[in-house]
């Protein structure tokens, strides 16, 4: 059964199963969130212990992504074939055993080895966790991507703090990575039996070279994923040579647009419900380009935090939107459009904080941030082309 017909095999199921299904797409989310935020406090464990220094390591965490690459219109194919329930499981098999090999990994080697296979396995999981969210909010009838995405946030926040206080608490990176799996294992037994089961019956192509709205939509999402990265990997250095805050207390920049994020997706799907996908892009895209512009412009530090909350909010349902409207076009088929989509999101992030640093080595990073300030403003005005 093709993905499109099993959107109308869902909404003709019963009310308790639709609900079923949709609680198991948000355990979904939370485990990719999860699983992907338990690996950042292992870092300098896993640094330490491979005896390598931070070049070294840089360009071992690029397996992290060449990982999720490689696997991503893979995993498209493969659900579209054999439906999101055997793909997503299959998936989190992996995942369970690349972060024990993580933590123990004591030579460069097995660290990319193990990096392969942890961004190998959330890139699956990303691509059908949002191929599952787009039939199961369409089958629905109302706004629920915002609050899938929120979910993931919610696990990044919760695999964080989780691992870091087993860590803090005396527990060795085994340990800890051990309960994490622990964790995974019993949200996705409890998911598993209401993940979509249905398999397409072959009338779809298994790859199609994505075009016209598809690579739009794609674009945009680069964007947004771009300003994320540079959140990630810039908001520190920025806060700390642009504004002069002690280095010790710069995270709060990135801490702050997190939390943002999250609250801004628990609650976006009321907002798109409310005022339609493309005014959220709009007001979400204006929202995140005054962030920028107010932290750039900014001659004190305090402000320049208060742009970076209003970052989060702004970009905080730009991407869940952007998923909903790739699941209303017809163009290309669905499993190869989600696929186009977080690939091409997923580059933003990789190559975002190499362009970032690249406009900061010739010009300034004020100079970058005010480059993702019309960047984003592009995107506000491209809402209204949308199907959302």
């Amino acid at each position: 059964m093709p993905l499109r017909r099993v959107a109308g095999a869902i909404k003709g199921a019963r009310m308790g199963a639709g609900r079923q299904e949709q609680i198991a797409t948000r355990i979904l989310f939370f485990v990719a969130g999860f699983g992907m935020a338990a690996w950042a406090p292992l870092v300098p464990f896993a640094q330490a212990r491979a005896a390598i220094g931070d070049g070294a390591l840089g360009l071992l965490l690029l397996c992290l992504g060449a990982g999720s690459i490689m696997t991503m219109s893979v995993a498209g194919a493969l659900a579209a074939r054999f439906g999101c329930r055997r793909v997503v499981t299959g998936a989190a098999a992996p995942l369970c055993l690349a972060l024990p090999l993580l933590a123990f990994a004591a030579s460069p080697t097995w660290l990319a080895i193990g990096l392969l296979v942890l961004g190998g396995s959330l890139g699956a999981i990303d691509v059908t966790m949002n191929m599952h969210a787009v039939i199961v909010e369409r089958a629905s009838g109302r706004s629920m991507m915002s609050g899938f995405h929120g979910l993931f946030s919610v696990g990044g926040i919760s695999g964080a703090a989780c691992m870091t206080a087993a860590l803090a608490a005396g527990a060795s990176p085994v340990v800890a990575t051990l309960c994490v799996v622990g964790v995974i294992v019993v949200a996705m037994t409890m998911a598993g039996p209401h993940l979509l089961p249905q398999a397409g019956n072959g009338d779809e192509p298994s790859f199609a070279v994505p075009h016209g709205i598809v690579l739009f939509i794609g674009a945009l999402c680069f964007v947004a994923f771009l300003a994320e990265g540079a959140m990630l990997d810039w908001s520190a250095v920025f806060l700390a040579s642009a504004h002069g805050m002690a280095k010790a207390y710069a995270g709060l920049g990135y801490a702050l647009f997190s939390l943002a994020m999250a609250i801004g997706r628990l609650l976006g799907d009321r907002a798109v419900g409310r005022f339609g996908g493309s005014t959220v892009i709009l007001l979400g895209g204006l929202c995140a380009a005054a962030g920028f512009a107010l932290a750039t412009l900014a001659q004190t530090w305090q402000p320049a935090l208060a742009g970076f909350a209003l970052i989060g909010i702004g970009c905080a349902n730009i991407v869940p939107v952007l998923y909903t409207s790739v699941g209303r076009q017809s163009a290309v088929p669905e499993h190869v459009a989600v696929s186009a989509i977080t690939t091409l999101g997923y580059a933003g992030i990789l190559a975002g904080p190499a362009m970032i640093g690249f406009v900061a080595h010739v010009s300034s990073l004020s100079a970058a941030f005010a480059m993702l300030t019309i960047l984003l403003l592009g995107v506000a005005a491209s809402g209204r082309l949308l199907q959302a």
